[in-house]
């Protein structure tokens, strides 16, 4: 290490040039580091999906999810299986253990569940795929009053030109209905003409149809042959001949059919402020830039809004690079508000030029670690910015050691460049070891377990990085700077010197100041805690005392992962299943109607702010419903249907809105009142959830049970206060008719299988074939007129065609049953399930006091009234007990590094639990932080509180260090310990202060976008004022007594072996 420093001291050019290389590369890698407000969670889950037209929920968890589960339980690496059966479509999602390569398991479930053959003829191919969540940068609503045709034709036109624009890759149109062809015959043409639908159907597919015919091999070369005969429209199916009559024509298909071609009759409505709207949602991929993309984007809807007719408008929605430029705005005003600070409290207690060399390996600190950061996977997001905000005051403490160190060698009378080498090289290992604690202090975050666990890595990533090219700059540029500059040289200019005489009186009152209070104060306190070391550590233990209680005590609340706050409000609507559209729709009327009421409030209120900008307006469908949602939950596809509305109202920017989203949502709650026959009315406001706050999972092969408890839970939830939106997962779908073949049917030829297509085919449509047009897939289906099924009576008398050829009604051969069916059947661990959630107002209480009193009480009670049912946590609570766990396990380990690092420079196994003793009190300063500025710890409070513990043994491990080399110049225990703390009191509340101003700005921030980062700030903050007064007491105390103790020990052993 000392050549090290001797070489860069003697090269300055090298040092300078190795500066100019670290601001450069960085410099020059901002503009590719990815840019996002939030980062993406990779999810280590496997979906299996399978499409069964026309199938019911329970159809489809015996016919797919059920054989599914089967083939696939009990292979290797799988931690959870869950399904979930709705109309038409099941999927099983199967979560990986932590670690597994989920590559090699995606395989293996492939030739699983390929392996099945038993799936119904009229499912459609298993899609099998990993869980990847692209980010939607923009979304475009082309809107305007004009038939669908036209609408859709405008939006494809517009999708081709953003496609083609070279920022964006990824576009996904939204709101546009399948195409189709509908052949409809009545069952009196198929009587007259003694046809049915499969013989009509079998005709289709012989007389349309597309076949390569080969090739001829020609002296000229190859020739293909293709024959041509696929019918594309309805005028080409309709000219499909069907039978040749007796009078010798030919009876075509429009004789005897209406044909169309259509969007799939599917009730789906969507408006954008208004007026009927189709989306163009553009995803970013890989690096790409959502300022870029967004920007492109902008410019071009503002040069086609000019050439389209008046008629038709574009409009931008949902900006994510809106959302990221303001977030990374204000993180960059707490960021330079933070510098100031640090630069202005250098700037105080050291010398000018000491304090610009110091502050200078700040930028060469940030831009060595934004050089590192695309090769570490990271992106400039509020998580990754804020950190660097954490770190503003830690990155300079190194540089404060080294500076300060040299600059006393300079005192005492050696030339510049011996001072440097001399300075630099006496705390070079102490400095090296203190940066290589904090560093595994802060490495319990790179593993914490859960999904949300995996954005914690950001924080110990960039720190680590930060504090590489910390530690670097302060071993050999520093010094360098610092050998050949002249701190006391005089400016060429007046006015500079002015200043700095200026500078010098105040600089000298403060060191005269805190002279005084070291010596009259600091000194006296000292003297006397160590003459009643025992009395000292006693309240020590009881200060550490008083903190666990008022934790364990739960007079703090403690809020896993707080809220994050968007700038989109949406508000879900949710019908019994089977309501009718019109139902829907009047019901998102009246939300529409209160939010218009709302909006002109906030006008007369704010009348300089426009709040509502844009507004959609969805029904049949939640589109937007999981926009928030991590983990397993984004595998859902439970989001559509005649029963379900959502309106998404897009705000103003948080950070200029006068008023939060939630306040919004809230009187927007109050404002609808309660809809008639609405079963679920529910307000989300946040940018990203971990999961509903409350969410129990109940599981049992005993259905009635399973509803039995779950109504239970629901009314035992009704009685905590604070506790709303409590609903469950179990609905009762659409009525059903439930065909059972009576006994004497067997007798007239006829089995359910038969009776069962047959029914299909006249009903739900027979899939003649599919062809591509354009970019559509076009789906041929042949069925009844629409007239024909619409009643019970329609079923009954359904004629069954037997193989003899007679035809029978359908009431003959089978009973028939109405009951209700379910909406949505979901599994866990090939049992049915119920998840049963809510949600918390935490002004009054917190999920985890819920939890806690429903795992105490409630649930042992149900759990005896309902013996088969087994229940888990899932949501936030599940993604809390692994991050926690994960988290502790870590912290654990890292104590033992730190132990390490430490027993190794000083080799001892004794002082380095003296140096650790320290950590304990940072809990009791984050405590007190939280109180005085009236914070709930979260999650975040916990990994500041992991992180304090390397920068609050990074004071311990100077301070140690001196009375160790105090003690080696011949100098007493107790004169060791009482030199110790006056000398080493500047740097170590020197560096206390540049790590609590430097997050002093974020602590004061009134934004609402910026509050869920707040608590890690107060713990780091407070965890290091607090715990450096206590190190100043503690550790002198605390190494006379280990001293003393080591002392004794030795005397007695030495007297027992005379």
């Amino acid at each position: 290490m000392e050549r090290l420093i001797k070489w860069f001291i003697h090269n300055s050019v090298a040092a300078n040039m190795f500066m100019f290389f670290i601001l450069i590369a960085g410099l020059l890698t901002l503009p590719r580091i990815k840019m996002e407000v939030f980062p993406d969670i990779d999810i280590d889950l496997i979906l299996v999906s399978v499409i069964y037209p026309g199938a019911s929920p329970k159809d489809v968890e015996d016919g797919i999810c059920v054989r599914i589960e089967e083939k696939i339980q009990g292979l290797r690496g799988i931690k959870k299986i869950s399904s979930t059966a709705i109309e038409n479509y099941g999927t099983t999602s199967i979560e990986i253990i932590p670690g597994e390569n989920i590559n090699e398991i995606l395989d293996r479930i492939k030739t699983q569940v390929d392996a099945i053959n038993t799936f119904p003829d009229n499912a459609e191919k298993p899609v099998i795929q990993k869980i990847t969540k692209t980010s939607e940068v923009i979304t475009i609503a082309v809107s305007g009053n004009i038939n669908e045709e036209s609408l859709v034709s405008i939006s494809e036109k517009i999708k081709d030109d953003i496609d083609a624009l070279p920022d964006v890759t990824l576009t996904q149109l939204g709101g546009k209905k399948p195409r189709e062809i509908s052949i409809e015959i009545s069952e009196e043409n198929l009587k007259k003409y003694g046809i049915s639908l499969n013989n009509i159907s079998n005709i289709i597919r012989s007389n349309s149809i597309d076949m390569p015919g080969g090739s001829i091999n020609t002296d000229d070369g190859e020739i293909l042959i293709r024959s041509i005969g696929q019918s594309k429209n309805e005028i080409d199916y309709g000219n499909i001949s069907i039978l040749k009559l007796t009078n010798g024509s030919n009876l075509l298909l429009k004789n005897i059919a209406t044909i169309k071609d259509h969007f799939s009759n599917i009730d789906l409505i969507q408006k954008f402020n208004g007026q009927p709207a189709i989306l163009i949602r553009i995803y970013r991929t890989g690096n790409q830039s959502a300022l870029k993309i967004s920007k492109s984007v902008k410019q071009y809807v503002s040069d086609i809004n000019k050439q389209l007719p008046s008629k038709i408008e574009v409009n931008t929605w949902n900006d994510e690079a809106r959302i990221l430029q303001g977030r990374i705005d204000l993180l960059r005003k707490n960021a330079y508000l933070g510098l100031f600070l640090v630069v202005g409290i250098l700037a105080l207690f050291l010398k000018p030029k000491l304090a610009f060399w110091v502050s200078l390996g700040i930028p060469i600190s940030f831009m060595g670690g934004f050089w590192l950061m695309p090769t570490l996977d990271l992106s400039i997001n509020m998580l990754s910015l804020f950190t660097f905000i954490l770190v503003l005051g830690i990155v300079v403490d190194d540089a404060i050691i080294v500076g300060e160190n040299i600059f006393q060698w300079k005192e005492r009378g050696l030339n510049d460049i011996d001072a440097a080498i001399k300075g630099a090289n006496q705390v070079a290992i102490p400095v090296t070891f203190a940066v290589l604690t904090t560093m595994t202090t802060f490495s319990p975050m790179l593993s914490v377990a859960g999904n949300v666990g995996q954005i914690w890595r950001i924080i110990p990533l960039v720190t680590i990085a930060v504090l590489v090219f910390s530690l670097i700059e302060s071993l050999t540029i520093l010094p360098a700077h610092l050998a050949h500059s002249k701190t006391d040289k005089k400016s060429r200019f007046n006015i500079l010197n002015n200043l700095s005489i200026k500078w010098d009186v105040i600089q000298k009152k403060i060191k005269d100041a805190l002279s005084w209070f070291i010596r009259e104060k600091y000194y006296s306190f000292l003297k006397l805690s160590i003459q009643n070391k025992w009395t000292t550590l006693s309240i020590s233990v009881s200060i550490l005392l008083l903190t666990v209680g008022i934790l364990v005590g739960g007079w703090m609340k403690f809020v896993f992962f707080p809220p994050i706050e968007g700038d989109l409000i949406n508000a879900l609507i949710a019908y019994p299943e089977g309501t009718p559209i019109e139902k829907t729709i009047k019901g998102l009327e009246i939300i529409e109607t209160s939010a218009h009421q709302l909006e002109q409030q906030l006008k007369e209120e704010f009348p300089d702010e426009k709040i509502f900008i844009n507004i959609l307006s969805t029904a049949g469908d939640q589109p937007l419903k999981n926009k928030t949602t991590q983990g397993i939950a984004i595998a859902s596809r439970a989001n559509s249907g005649t029963h379900l509305a959502e309106m998404a109202v897009e705000l103003s920017p948080g950070e200029s809105r006068p008023i939060s989203a939630l306040e919004i949502a809230t009187r927007w709650r109050k404002l609808a009142g309660s809809l008639p026959g609405v079963e679920q009315l529910t307000f989300q406001t946040d940018l990203f959830s971990a999961g509903d706050p409350i969410n129990v999972q109940i599981s049992s092969e005993n259905l009635d049970e399973l509803i039995a408890m779950s109504e239970s839970l629901q009314e035992k939830l009704k009685l905590y206060p604070g506790v709303f939106d409590i609903k469950d997962s179990f609905k009762y779908g659409k009525q059903e008719i439930k065909l059972k073949l009576k006994p004497e049917a067997k007798y007239l030829g006829v089995s359910m299988s038969e009776i069962s297509m047959q029914v299909r085919q006249a009903f739900y449509g027979l899939e003649v074939q599919s062809f591509q047009r354009g970019r559509d897939e076009v789906k041929v289906f042949l069925r009844y007129p629409e007239s024909d099924r619409i009643s019970m009576k329609n079923l009954e008398m359904l004629n069954i065609r037997t193989m003899q050829g007679n035809e029978i009604p359908l009431k003959q051969l089978v009973n028939m049953n109405l009951s209700k069916g379910f909406s949505i059947i979901n599994r866990v661990d090939r049992r049915q399930s119920v998840n049963v959630t809510a949600k918390v107002n935490t002004t009054k209480v917190t999920a985890n006091e819920i939890l806690s009193s429903l795992i105490k009480y409630d649930l042992p009670e149900l759990n005896q009234q309902y013996p088969s049912i087994r229940y888990s946590f899932e949501g936030e609570q599940r993604e809390q007990n692994d991050s926690l766990d994960s988290l502790f396990k870590n912290f654990v380990f890292a104590m033992i590094i730190v132990y390490t690092l430490l027993a190794i420079p000083f080799k001892s196994y004794i002082q380095p639990i003296v140096i650790m003793g320290a950590i304990p009190f940072g809990l009791t300063g984050a405590v007190i932080g939280h109180i005085i500025m009236g914070q709930n710890l979260t999650i975040l409070s916990l990994i500041g509180i992991v992180a304090l513990s390397g920068v609050v043994v990074n004071d311990s491990l100077v301070l140690v260090d001196f009375i160790n080399r105090y003690r080696e110049d011949g100098n007493s225990i107790i004169d060791a310990v009482l030199e110790a703390g006056p000398r080493r009191f500047r740097p170590i509340l020197l560096t206390s202060l540049t790590t609590f101003f430097g997050l002093f700005p974020l602590l004061m921030e009134k934004s609402l976008q910026a509050q869920f980062l707040i608590p890690m700030a107060i713990s780091l903050a407070f965890g290091v004022l607090f715990a450096t007064i206590i190190t100043l007491i503690i550790v002198p105390t605390g190494y006379l007594i280990i001293e003393e103790l080591k002392d004794e020990i030795s005397n007695k052993l030495n007297n027992e072996s005379l």
